[in-house]
């Protein structure tokens, strides 16, 4: 009867130990779910001209070396490849994203691609589809797509500026993509920010420029 008592105990308390372990596992379980929306390294590539590609600056003072030091500050573990090259229109990116994808396999991308386009004055119609291109691209890779506007000085006539500004937005809805709707907002109409070309920023504003893009940058992190 003693023994049968005792084994009734052992496994009782064999039965607690389950059941505490049970509980520790659930709670980190849960500890886990319940973290940093950011915990999973990422990758995000950016493929933009010389607005992104330091054109004019000190290395590492333009908007997405900053980007990456905010990262860090904000322990938010991604990485970025800056595939931005000055110049670059959006058939040069188009041409030159399907490399990238393969060899970095991002899981955002950033277009802030499009400016040498309207400087030049090429039809919108083409940009638009060499951006969608891109887009369905990267999403066909399984990464998710950010884009960033551009506005067209106002010397490019009234109708062409505004359907390059449109073109953006058309084409966020369309891909159901986030989009940071003008890069350059509060930075472009003022002549103390920009270089002697008034087209590239200074690296004052970058800061500035950064602030414009950060918050959908950080909500597209998450998303991933």
């Amino acid at each position: 009867m003693l023994k049968s008592l005792n084994r009734l105990s052992g496994l009782r308390t064999l039965s607690q130990y389950l059941t505490q372990c049970c509980a520790i596992a659930l709670a980190a379980t849960l500890g886990i779910a319940s973290g940093s929306a950011y915990s999973a390294p990422k990758t995000v590539l950016v493929l933009g001209d010389s607005l992104s590609a330091e054109y004019g600056l000190a290395r590492g003072t333009g908007w997405v070396a900053l980007a990456e030091e905010k990262l860090r500050s904000q322990k938010i573990e991604a990485t970025i490849i800056n595939a931005s090259v000055s110049g670059e229109t959006t058939s040069g990116g188009r041409s030159r994203l399907p490399a990238l994808l393969e060899k970095y396999k991002p899981a955002l991308v950033v277009i802030e691609l499009g400016a040498n386009d309207g400087l030049r004055g090429l039809p919108v119609a083409a940009a638009e589809a060499n951006l969608l291109a891109m887009s369905s691209a990267a999403q066909k890779a399984d990464a998710h797509v950010m884009l960033i506007g551009m506005r067209m000085p106002p010397n490019y006539g009234r109708d062409y500026t505004e359907r390059f500004f449109a073109m953006y937005g058309t084409l966020a809805k369309q891909i159901k993509a986030p989009l940071v709707p003008f890069m350059l907002e509060g930075v472009a109409d003022k002549p103390e920010l920009m270089q002697p070309d008034r087209l590239h920023p200074l690296a004052s504003a970058h800061p500035a420029i950064l602030a414009n893009i950060w918050p959908t940058l950080q909500k597209s992190l998450k998303a991933k």
